[in-house]
């Protein structure tokens, strides 16, 4: 309706598009379904045609379209078929159904295939109109304004507990953090396993965005550094839940995994992955270090992969895992995380992101099955205060060279710090308990920085990362 020239410009591509779909559905493919399908993974498209043809007001639409036609402002005077103008498509106002969408050739609603492939997807590609909400499936045990407790309904994957975050990006507060501590609880009581999914990340969406900075602020008005200690101690109890829960946990990782999102992802006992997962330790972009046990993790598997080849030292296996925090890489893969040392062997790359949920309830019950128990409470060496003099020569060559600013060098000898154990000796044996008490100090010391509390606001004013 508006003559803007570059609305009347959207308008007709959108039109043509519309036109150019419904004269060749029935030629090209069985059901409004996999034309829609076919647009959206194989060209990249968000919403397939007549996804946005049914959002748009199916009727007022085709009625819009066919003036056109007759005005000569089509690129074919080509009149849109019946079945889009009247029938059961213009009753029911669009082309997806609940049950199904709309085959020109049977003149019917088709309902998706039930081929067993299919039964992998325990939650199908979604089309607006056709399938009901996701976040309505299943038995709710328990759920509030940051995270809900759940269970599928089918016998056989209904003894394992689901736990999806609510938050904004899925991001990590008190309320989930007391959530994951709830549910772990909850599955060694009750349950075989307990699966960690963002239902969000089937449509694109974040497995996790990391701690929840907005949160944590009127946390620190109110009481400063010391306020936030006890916060980010639940946080890493909440990981270490994961770790040496009595029953198997799996993360189902599809999208971002950053910050407290990846370390959610590392401390579960086995991590799914779709093959689109991008997962790293970001916090120095915001002036901190990894509180939530990232950099313990990197100190423990140093340790573990340097136990395999005793003759090395261990600051070989130890530089990866501090670049990877230092630089706050993120991984553009899956197969890259696992070069990363974010995925083990042992964990399985999904394709299909789609039968990422299902993969990861037969995970958990195959490691339930399989007689799975916890492992014992971490003891390793660390390269202590001669490996982090060996990192820090680095960095002051790094810093002095104009490539890092001072404040990096200091989040950098911070991360170096706490990975190498701290003021010990080389080969020093400590637990992680010892590490994770050097996160939060070396958190909490950064957290009262100026330079770090102009990234913190930076970033949470315009989204963006600030070099000072």
């Amino acid at each position: 309706e508006s003559k803007n020239p570059q609305a009347q410009f959207v308008w007709a591509i959108l039109r043509n598009t519309f036109h150019y779909a419904a004269i060749n559905l029935e030629e090209i493919a069985e059901t409004a379904r996999d034309l829609d399908f076919a647009m959206r993974w194989g060209f990249g498209q968000k919403q397939g045609p007549f996804e946005i043809w049914q959002q748009a007001g199916w009727q007022q639409v085709a009625q819009w379209v066919s003036e056109d036609i007759a005005a000569g402002k089509a690129l074919s005077d080509t009149p849109l078929p019946q079945w889009a103008l009247k029938g059961p498509v213009a009753d029911k106002g669009g082309v997806h159904q609940p049950e199904g969408s709309w085959s020109p050739s049977r003149s019917a609603f088709v309902p998706r295939s039930d081929l067993p492939v299919y039964r992998r997807q325990l939650f199908r590609a979604a089309l607006k109109g056709e399938s009901p909400d996701q976040g309505a499936v299943g038995d709710t045990i328990f759920e509030d304004e940051s995270i809900r407790l759940w269970t599928l309904s089918d016998p056989g994957v209904d003894d394992v507990l689901i736990v999806s975050p609510r938050t904004k990006m899925n991001a990590i507060g008190p309320g989930v953090t007391a959530g994951l501590a709830k549910a772990v609880a909850m599955a060694e009581s009750r349950y075989q396993g307990l699966v960690i999914w963002a239902p969000g990340s089937l449509e694109g969406g974040p497995f996790s965005a990391g701690a929840d900075l907005q949160a944590m602020l009127p946390l620190f008005m109110s009481g400063g550094a010391k306020a936030i200690g006890p916060e980010e101690k639940k946080l890493q109890d909440a990981m270490l839940g994961l770790r040496y829960a009595q029953v198997p946990t799996v993360a189902a990782v599809s999208g971002l995994a950053l910050g407290g999102g990846c370390e959610l992802a590392l401390y579960c006992a086995r991590r799914v992955a779709s093959i689109e997962s991008y997962i790293g330790l970001v916090e120095v972009g915001v002036g901190l270090i990894p509180g939530g046990g990232g950099l313990a993790y990197g100190a423990r598997r140093a340790a573990e992969e340097q136990s395999l080849a005793p003759e090395a030292y261990l600051l070989h296996f130890l530089g990866k895992y501090f670049t990877n925090a230092g630089t706050a890489a993120v991984s553009k893969s899956a197969i890259e995380a696992r070069r990363m040392g974010y995925l083990l062997a042992s964990d399985p790359i999904v394709f299909n992101a789609h039968e990422l949920l299902y993969v990861a309830i037969r995970q958990a019950k195959a490691m339930h099955d399989a007689g799975y128990r916890a492992p014992p409470k971490a003891q390793f060496r660390v390269a202590g205060r001669s490996g982090c003099a060996t990192i820090l020569a680095q960095l002051v060559n790094m810093r002095d060279g104009g490539f890092i600013s001072p404040h990096d060098y200091h989040l950098g000898k911070t991360i170096a710090t706490v990975m190498c154990g701290g003021d010990v000796d080389a080969g020093t044996v400590v637990d992680e308990a010892w590490i994770l008490a050097l996160e939060r100090e070396g958190f909490m010391s950064l957290l009262e920085h100026p330079k770090t509390q102009e990234r913190i606001m930076g970033m949470m004013q315009t989204g963006k990362p600030v070099r000072n």
